[in-house]
């Protein structure tokens, strides 16, 4: 059987399973707007933990990541540390305080405890759905690509297709169909990527001296090293992954959705140290294939040409079912955050007669909505890991440091508590800081000073402008 044949059926075959998933959650999902967003805050550990690294591993990290080897070599670790190496971060200081709380999304959380002001809610929201667009995006390029090159088909009504497919069973069963198709595809992550990267290192006899060697011979020894790259860069690089992460919706919604808050953090610290691993492996792949083929036309393909010539086919079949697990698990997760972001943060403040059923329903067309825009984002992008790393910048660079002030910055000793604001941000400082850190963040002083112009705004305009008074708000997870 030819590899175009194996690809085509094992797509076909995840695309019902994953059909028939969502018609199975689908009511239990529709029971209320909670439930759809972050199944009630009841999901277990094994749920958590699955749906964590699935979502984590997708194909902006097999396929972008390896496309950024290709290009810079090792100065793309620092983004890889950044980025993932966040998640640790994350699980250590935020996983288990969000764990206590039922908010639907970050901005919602922010709003409770320390704004309480819906423009800042709709702006933070706003910010935070850029990553999940651009996420979903990113999936669908890299399953296009990937699938170009295993079959020779165009990758545009593959993008397509597989957008088609992400929003239906996104639409259908909101965070129950991505837990529990998750659940399969992270437990694929984790099998298959070490048959992966057996493959992919053994050209270089699973050596970093033969790497470097080759690389010489190629002409690019100075991708095989950090000793050439600004210290400047490489704090960029880190501050723009990790602050990105920070202000990404699916992971706090996880914390959200899991049990308690032991759940939360345990999920996201397994799933954060292998993230670390893997994702620094990916990037070594490109330059890998950088050292044996320093002629490809587009990096893109480093990972695709690098398994067609160096692997039998039945890996090539393990690794496309790879791909497409993380692809699919990546994409399903952000389309329902954004979603749920949209609908949350954009649409329930200024429109708080709203039932749960309304609120159900825009969810699941803004799910349409979003996924056709991703698939246009995918088509008319030219990499990756620019598409996301933008977003990273703008969200990143506006919302993390005024969420950290938020949070240092309390008016009592008192611990946060649903329904009890304690923060010294005014609604002026909070939007001011998030706006002036976002827009900096993007312009040619960089992330950097986006970050710590961003929080010294919010303090100062918070001394200056008036405060609102505290009213009444959620009730805190059993």
């Amino acid at each position: 059987m030819s590899l175009s044949a194996i690809v085509w059926i094992i797509t076909v075959i995840f695309c019902l399973i994953f059909l028939w998933i969502s018609l199975r959650v689908k009511d239990t999902a529709s029971q209320s707007f909670s439930h759809y967003a972050i199944a009630g805050g009841t999901l277990p550990l094994f749920l958590i933990l699955f749906t964590d690294i699935a979502t984590i591993m997708g194909a902006g990290n097999f396929i972008g990541h390896a496309a950024q080897g290709y290009k810079i070599g090792m100065a793309d670790i620092p983004f890889v540390f950044g980025e993932q190496g966040s998640k640790i971060i994350f699980a250590i200081i935020f996983a288990g305080f969000a764990g206590r709380f039922t908010y639907n999304t970050l901005s919602e959380m922010m709003d409770d405890l320390l704004v309480r002001d819906k423009v800042t809610r709709a702006i933070t929201g706003l910010l935070t759905a850029c990553i999940m667009i651009a996420w979903v995006g990113g999936q669908a390029k890299g399953l296009g690509d990937i699938f170009a090159v295993f079959t020779g088909a165009d990758p545009i009504p593959i993008i397509m297709l597989f957008n088609v497919v992400f929003i239906i069973y996104t639409y259908l069963g909101g965070i129950y169909s991505v837990v529990w198709t998750d659940l399969l595809q992270g437990i694929i992550v984790v099998v298959f990527a070490f048959i992966f990267y057996g493959y992919a290192f053994a050209p270089v006899n699973f050596s970093m001296a033969v790497l470097q060697q080759k690389l010489a011979e190629a002409g690019a020894a100075e991708l095989g090293t950090l000793s050439n790259v600004p210290v400047g860069t490489i704090m960029k690089n880190f501050v723009t992954g990790c602050f990105g992460i920070l202000a990404a919706q699916i992971y706090w919604q996880r914390c959200f959705a899991a049990k308690d808050s032991a759940t939360a953090r345990n999920g996201m610290l397994i799933s954060g140290i292998a993230a670390v691993v893997f994702v620094s492996l990916t990037a070594m792949v490109g330059i890998v294939t950088r050292a044996v083929n320093p002629n490809l036309a587009d990096p893109n393909q480093a990972m695709p040409w690098l398994m067609l010539n160096y692997v039998p086919t039945w890996v090539l079949a393990v690794v496309y079912t790879l791909i497409l697990a993380a692809a699919m698990s990546s994409a399903d997760s952000n389309l329902n955050a954004a979603s749920v972001i949209l609908v949350n943060d954009l649409i329930r403040p200024f429109a708080p007669d709203k039932t749960d059923q309304e609120l159900v329903k825009y969810a699941q067309w803004l799910t349409i909505i979003v996924g056709v825009f991703s698939s246009l984002a995918a088509i008319y992008s030219s990499s990756i890991i620019g598409l996301f790393s933008k977003a990273y910048t703008m969200a990143g660079g506006g919302i993390v440091p005024v969420l950290l002030v938020g949070l240092l910055w309390k008016k009592t000793g008192e611990p946060f508590t649903m329904g009890t604001r304690n923060s010294r941000i005014t609604p002026w400082g909070a939007r001011l800081g998030i706006i002036v850190g976002s827009v900096i963040s993007l312009s040619s002083l960089g992330i950097l000073w986006g970050v710590a112009i961003s929080a010294v705004v919010t303090i100062v305009v918070s001394l200056v402008t008036p405060d609102v008074p505290a009213t009444e708000g959620p009730s805190a997870k059993v």
